[in-house]
């Protein structure tokens, strides 16, 4: 396969010439432009960051990636789907509202906000696709039904997946909550019965007989008759229904790649990645630690496989800031050949990129073109 083609800009900006100068000129020089946006519905999809932490990108970027897209004739939505875990973006309302908080709103960035999996994360699209892992891809709907998919991404670490690029921000971002559980997991949800209210919400909406009370009044859920659709979760307000996580991670990551296929495919794509604010987690958490290594840069590309092995390699070229994650986990003799297994070494951020390269979605071999 030929090299996939990854644009670069650096983080200095010098009088007359910002950081949204730059994304706008990258993201141009890139080709963006030759995709034929002319009234075309555009899915710009995003991390909008749990309430609490700061490491997520500024509201100021979206914008930038928005006004390209109108510029070019679109239609632009900024987009992700609802959450499995307990927190402020479980639910539609709840998640607009955290956008809302974190700056994300119609004034800020000149698009509106849709949370593409509905109300309770169960408004979802079903796209076959036929791999190894994945039979059915589980989609947010109103990220299938819109024309173009633009990425734009808080590349950082993470704790399952070692790092949190392109494709963790489309494949698992854009699982309904359905999606969500069946990469997670074996797509089983489990009841916590201190916290459990008896109210029977989730066995009124589980539509497979599931879910039963037992002698301690408690929800129990029957898994021979459970379908993993995640509906229970969304019902329950008082946050008593959770996921299993019964897989390793190199099976998440090779779901996530699956997902990531089952967007992308047959249609018009492409992916933006900052490098900026590198945290040890996940912007999912509700705090966010110091970064572990300096600012690198900022990416475009039509090739995610290609973007996130860029930056990747970029990332790995950058030394432990003083008092980090990373320097902690240097300073305990942690092994492993890069700064993000170091971080997280039960995780290995190589199989999602290996399994998408396999599966035909992008390449890992690429030229780095300085703008």
């Amino acid at each position: 396969m030929e090299k996939a083609k990854v644009y670069y800009s650096d983080l200095r900006a010098r009088p007359g010439l910002s950081l949204l100068d730059k994304l706008a000129r990258l993201m141009k020089k890139a080709g963006i432009e030759n995709i034929d946006f002319h009234e075309k519905f555009v899915a710009i999809k995003i991390h909008f960051g749990e309430p609490g932490n700061l490491s997520f990108l500024r509201p100021n970027y979206a914008k930038v990636v928005a006004d390209v897209v109108k510029e070019l004739g679109g239609h632009p939505f900024l987009t992700d789907c609802n959450t499995l875990y307990v927190g402020r973006r479980k639910n539609a309302l709840d998640h607009i509202d955290a956008a809302f908080e974190n700056g994300f709103t119609p004034l800020s960035t000149g698009c509106n906000v849709i949370i593409a999996d509905g109300l309770k994360g169960t408004d979802e699209a079903l796209v076959p696709i036929n791999l190894e892992y994945i039979k059915e891809a589980k989609i947010g709907h109103a990220l299938m039904d819109a024309d173009i998919v633009i990425s734009l991404t808080h590349f950082k670490g993470h704790e399952c997946t070692g790092f949190g690029g392109a494709l963790k921000n489309i494949g698992m971002g854009g699982g309904s909550r359905a999606g969500k559980m069946e990469m997670h997991n074996a797509g089983k949800p489990e009841v916590n019965p201190n916290i459990c209210r008896m109210c029977g919400a989730c066995m009124k909406n589980c539509a497979h007989s599931a879910i039963s009370f037992g002698t301690d009044g408690k929800a129990h859920i029957d898994h021979s008759k459970c379908v993993g659709c995640g509906r229970c979760i969304g019902s329950c307000n008082f946050n008593a229904i959770s996921p299993t996580n019964e897989e390793s991670n190199d099976i998440l990551n090779a779901k996530i790649a699956e997902y990531t296929y089952a967007i992308l495919k047959d249609r018009p794509h492409f992916h933006i990645s900052l490098a900026i604010d590198i945290s040890p987690n996940c912007d999912c958490h509700a705090e966010n630690d110091m970064p572990i290594i300096p600012d690198v840069g900022m990416f475009a590309s039509f090739d995610p496989v290609a973007l996130d092995q860029a930056c990747v390699d970029a990332a790995n070229k950058q030394n432990a800031i003083p008092g980090s994650h990373l320097d902690d986990q240097i300073k305990k003799n942690v092994k492993a050949e890069d700064n993000f297994g170091i971080s997280h070494p039960d995780t290995n951020w190589r199989t999602c990129l290996e399994h998408a390269e396999k599966i035909g979605l992008g390449t890992r071999e690429y030229e780095l073109i300085k703008v």
